[in-house]
């Protein structure tokens, strides 16, 4: 059987409120090896860290995504989330982190200000972050060329951008993220950049239960349907389903350092 690495989900949200356990327990027979459940705010980090106690093949990121960074404060935050990633040996990442330019009311200079923190805060840590970058292309490589985020790593998720953007972040050492964007008809950007990358820096999530894949967009998204775009990538790559797995199964192990 093959073994797939979920790397990106949110199997906290309460979109799995009324059958978390029953799915959650055909993983493994369905060939999910691994899932990194990702924090999104403090609520979700800590949620998080009980669904690695509770799934032996469950690990965890923590930290708050831009557009919950209202919740940040001063001194506190960045301490409860250092806090999290020291005492649990199965967070193995700070994440998601980053900047969302895509509503009106962004705050554009407070997003900014808390994606460096956490960066320092997973340098310190020395863990990768996992990073979220919507309409926001320029500030997002510009911060991390100045933070010298190659020095700390990670992946740069649900990757929405064009390839020359992608060759920034693989230049930089970066992993990018491959979802059910890739099976939309309207994806042919996300296929070029799939074109282009290297299949070693290449790694499969879903963000579940947000971006199902064709056929199922628009509906609950899980790890269930990693194959839907696994088929496509591997098409693309000229590669077996097989291979492919192995491949960004072994990606994501080096991504989370496992």
């Amino acid at each position: 059987m093959q073994n797939i690495f979920e790397t990106h989900a949110h199997y906290d949200d309460d979109a799995f409120d009324g059958d978390r356990d029953e799915l959650i327990r055909e993983f493994p027979e369905n060939g999910i090896a691994k899932v990194v459940n990702i924090g999104a705010n403090i609520s979700t980090s800590k949620a998080t860290v009980e669904l690695t106690k509770k799934y032996d093949f469950f690990y965890g990121a923590v930290g708050v995504h831009p557009s919950d960074i209202r919740e940040m404060e001063e001194p506190g935050s960045i301490e409860l989330i250092e806090k999290l990633a020291v005492e649990n040996e199965k967070i193995v990442a700070i994440g998601e982190i980053g900047l969302d330019y895509h509503y009106e009311d962004t705050d554009e200079v407070l997003q900014k200000k808390w994606f460096v923190n956490q960066m320092e805060l997973a340098k310190r840590l020395g863990l990768p972050i996992v990073v979220h970058s919507r309409d926001a292309a320029k500030d997002t490589m510009d911060i991390m060329t100045a933070e010298k985020a190659g020095d700390i790593g990670g992946v740069v998720h649900c990757f929405s951008y064009s390839k020359e953007v992608a060759k920034i972040f693989l230049d930089m050492g970066f992993y990018i993220g491959i979802g059910g964007v890739v099976t939309f008809k309207n994806g042919k950007k996300l296929k070029e950049v799939v074109e282009y990358a290297p299949l070693d820096r290449i790694v499969l999530e879903t963000d579940a239960p947000y971006l199902a894949p064709e056929p199922y967009r628009g509906k609950r998204n899980s790890s269930l349907y990693i194959p839907h775009a696994a088929n496509v990538i591997a098409d693309i790559k000229g590669v077996s389903l097989e291979e492919l797995y192995k491949i960004t199964y072994d990606n994501a192990m080096k991504l989370y350092r496992l």
